[in-house]
């Protein structure tokens, strides 16, 4: 289990989802907690954060809440039923790519929707790469091609024998030159080769921001008393009406790119990648090392760079 502070105060803003939940909501409908071992876990890392944080963390909540709520009439919608919100456990995202934490879920309509929760950051992913890890079937469902396997292979197995002998990352010498530049630039080289043969752009956008073919809102706390609210509405699924009421706030389509401008190394950086697309679409994909001892596998943070101009997104104060 994550015991760090980023775990733990993500954890915790994920709770405070749900007490916002509640208190924007059971004025008007019935509502329950639906228990799992994700909302146990959540709620005693709320409870382990000092008083000050718990504050903060709920007036933000609150305000984010509220936010989605008027995009979302069948939140409050009195149905005569049950509204249950609970959270999903963290495989979800790592085992199917769901990656929305807290689920508002109205059985008797067969509809929900979800929110990806996070505590001052704002990455997409963290999807990784590694010998085992085909990312163009995963990402695109395109396969990768076996000059990128027996590429990355080469570093990879520089890397077994670091892990046998049981080697910390800060024991690799020129890392950056032998490990990250070599993988970033089978990576780059592979998407180049997959996007001339089948261009896929859209898809790997559809694959950076979605949820495995959900759509879902993504809730930022910042620590300068405001909130994001950026909802990813790719299939048509959030901002519906209810039965006697439209969204105060509607939603605009995203209009995903089908054309990339450049795909290159960051100006001075040996760990990080930048794709640039057309239709105002940037993104920045940084390579590390997740844990301090040398594995078969690196991660990407994967961030929006730069937001295009028609990406809704609502700032709120707390």
């Amino acid at each position: 289990m994550d015991t760090s502070n980023s775990s733990i105060y993500g954890k915790a803003y994920e709770y405070a989802c749900i007490l916002a939940l509640i208190d924007k909501v059971e004025q008007f409908r019935e509502i329950e907690i639906g228990e799992n071992n994700s909302v146990i876990i959540a709620r005693q890392r709320y409870e382990s954060v000092d008083d000050d944080m718990r504050t903060d963390m709920l007036l933000s909540a609150k305000a984010g809440i509220e936010a989605i709520i008027n995009m979302e009439p069948r939140i409050t919608e009195d149905g005569k039923d049950l509204l249950t919100v609970t959270l999903q456990p963290d495989t979800a995202a790592t085992k199917k790519g769901d990656i929305r934490d807290v689920l508002i879920i109205r059985r008797s309509i067969k509809w929900e929707i979800g929110i990806s929760v996070k505590h001052n950051h704002s990455a997409l992913k963290h999807s990784r790469i590694s010998p085992h890890i085909d990312f163009g079937k995963d990402w695109m469902g395109v396969p990768c091609s076996h000059n990128y396997f027996d590429n990355i292979n080469k570093v990879f197995k520089k890397l077994e024998k670091a892990k046998t002998e049981n080697k910390k990352w800060s024991e690799i010498r020129s890392k950056e030159d032998d490990v990250y530049i070599p993988l970033l630039q089978a990576f780059m080289d592979e998407f180049t080769s997959l996007q001339k043969s089948h261009n896929v752009t859209s898809k790997l956008v559809k694959y950076l921001i979605g949820s495995n073919g959900r759509d879902y809102y993504k809730l930022i706390h910042h620590n300068n008393h405001t909130a994001t609210i950026v909802p990813f509405n790719l299939y048509g699924t959030l901002n519906l009406s209810a039965a006697n009421q439209k969204p105060q706030i509607e939603i605009p389509p995203i209009n995903l790119p089908n054309r990339i401008i450049e795909l290159s190394f960051k100006e001075k950086s040996k760990t990080t990648i930048v794709l640039t697309m057309n239709k105002g679409w940037s993104i920045s994909m940084r390579l590390h090392n997740a844990s301090s001892r040398v594995e078969m596998s690196l991660k990407f943070d994967i961030q929006l760079q730069s937001k295009p101009e028609d990406l809704f997104y609502l700032d709120v104060k707390w």
